[in-house]
C-alpha cells in the first residue's frame, strides 16, 4: 500500500532510562511537534538529524519525564506549548494554550482532539488524531498495562481507560514507556487463560530478546489482552471478586499490579 505523502510522520526514539520520545512531523507545512519533552537535548538532536524544525510542544501531563524539557526546547526553538493547566507545576506560567476535553490542536492541516484522561495525574490528557489513526496517551495507557494511580481514584481512572478503549480499534497507540515485558508477566498472572494475551506476551518476549520496541500498540490488541481494559468483562470482574463493578475491578487489578513481585 502506498503511503500518503501528506500523512503525518511519527518518529519514535528511546530516551532517559525507559521513556520513548515522539516527534510528530507534518511534511506539507514542515511543522513538528514534540509529544512531551522528557529529554530536551535528545529531542533537539533527533529533530536536527531529520532537518525538522520544532514548532510546538504537546504535553500530556506535568511529570518531569514528560514536561521537564519544555523550557530548554522553547529557548532554542520558540515552540509554543499546548497542554493541561497542571504543567504549570513544572513550567512557570503554564502552557501557552491550555487545552482540555473536546479542544483541538493542529499541526498543519492535521487535527488532534484532546481527551481528558485523568487518573495517573488529575489533569492528564490524550491527543487523538482521528484521520491519521493515531493516539498519544502519555502514561494513562501502556502496552498491556496502565500508569500508576498517583492522583486519581479507580472510578476516574477506569472512566479514562474506557474512553481510550472506545477509540477505533485500528488506532495506533503511542504510550510513553517500555514497560511491556513486566506488564505481560503481571497480565498473565491475573488472566492466564486469555489466548490473545498468551500470544501477545510471546511476541513481546521475542521482541525484547531482539531489543525491538513494543511501542506502538493498537486499540484492537489492548482491548483483547490488556487486563486493565478488561475490567468491564464479567469474567474478569468475577475473578477479581467484584462482579458487576468495573471500577472496583480495575482498582483491584491496579492494586495487584502495585504489589506484583514477578
Amino acid at each position: 500500500m502506498t503511503q500518503n505523502p501528506a500523512a503525518p510522520v511519527v518518529h519514535r526514539f528511546p530516551c532517559l532510562s525507559d521513556n520513548y520520545g515522539f516527534l510528530l512531523h507534518d511534511p506539507v507545512s514542515g511543522e513538528t511537534a514534540c509529544i512531551d519533552t522528557p529529554d530536551a537535548a535528545r529531542y533537539l538532536e533527533e529533530a536536527a538529524a531529520r532537518g525538522w524544525t520544532i514548532t510546538q510542544i504537546w504535553n500530556t501531563h506535568w511529570h518531569a519525564d514528560h514536561a521537564g524539557g519544555n523550557a530548554e526546547i522553547v529557548a532554542k526553538t520558540g515552540a509554543r506549548i499546548y497542554g493541561p493547566k497542571e504543567i504549570e507545576r513544572l513550567e512557570k506560567g503554564g502552557p501557552d494554550r491550555e487545552v482540555g476535553e473536546g479542544d483541538e490542536v493542529t499541526l498543519g492541516k492535521h487535527v488532534a482532539r484532546v481527551l481528558e484522561t485523568p487518573g495517573h495525574t488529575l489533569g492528564h490528557i490524550t491527543y487523538h488524531l482521528l484521520e491519521a489513526h493515531i493516539a498519544f496517551v502519555g502514561d494513562t495507557l501502556f502496552a498491556l498495562g496502565c500508569g500508576r494511580m498517583f492522583e486519581g481514584n479507580p472510578p476516574m481512572f477506569w472512566s479514562s481507560l474506557a474512553k481510550i478503549a472506545a477509540l477505533p480499534e485500528d488506532t495506533v497507540v503511542y504510550c510513553a514507556h517500555e514497560y511491556t515485558a513486566s506488564n505481560a508477566a503481571f497480565a498473565l498472572s491475573v488472566d492466564p487463560k486469555n489466548e490473545a494475551l498468551v500470544r501477545y506476551a510471546a511476541e513481546v518476549k521475542d521482541k525484547r530478546a531482539k531489543d525491538i520496541p513494543t511501542v506502538p500498540t493498537t486499540i484492537r490488541a489492548e482491548r483483547a489482552a490488556n487486563p486493565f481494559l478488561r475490567a468491564g468483562d464479567p469474567a474478569m470482574q468475577a475473578a477479581m471478586g467484584h462482579p458487576g463493578d468495573a471500577a472496583a475491578t480495575f482498582g483491584e487489578i491496579r492494586k495487584r499490579k502495585d504489589n506484583f513481585k514477578g
